[in-house]
């Protein structure tokens, strides 16, 4: 999409976590790893971009990682909060006011956007290290985090590993 606002646009950034590990994507144009994500249209808020961009990078429907207030009201929706906000340069006029969510599967099958990516990958902490290009310090930080706040322990994890081979990459 392309910038709706001259010098300051919100997105989304989605760090998927599935069997403790982050689905990072290389992304075709930056020719950097980031995780899934992308601008909020002017029709949607935050979270139905997070869930819709996750949904056409991935191919994933996803689970926002949060707490929804209980004040959903007539008139009001509440919202699952970003787990963190940033903003970050995009050109020498124009910035991103991020949104970063952390994210679990819910469904679908893990599919390669080859409109946008050239790559798409489950990453653990060690794989993340490996990518080439280097992961940013701050998309490192913001996977070993969502890893980190959203892992299951590894025996646990073994027990209910019922998930089909299609959500792994």
């Amino acid at each position: 999409m392309a910038h709706i606002h001259e010098a300051i646009d919100f997105t989304v950034a989605i760090f998927v976590v599935h069997q403790n590990r982050v689905l990072m994507i290389l992304h075709k144009k930056l020719e950097k790893w980031l995780p899934l994500g992308g601008h909020i249209e002017l029709d949607e808020d935050p979270e139905i971009a997070a869930i819709r961009e996750a949904h056409e990078e991935s191919g994933l429907d996803v689970e926002l990682v949060g707490q929804r207030p209980p004040t959903t009201e007539q008139g009001t929706r509440a919202l699952i909060a970003p787990r963190f906000l940033d903003i970050h340069r995009i050109s020498a006029t124009h910035e991103h006011i991020g949104m970063i969510y952390f994210a679990r599967v819910r469904g679908g099958q893990t599919t390669l956007a080859v409109q946008e990516h050239d790559d798409i990958r489950w990453c653990d902490g060690a794989d993340l290290l490996a990518l080439d290009p280097a992961l940013t310090g701050a998309v490192l930080w913001y996977a070993r985090k969502a890893l980190e706040e959203l892992a299951i322990p590894v025996g646990l994890a073994n027990h209910l590993n019922t998930t089909s081979d299609s959500l792994r990459s």
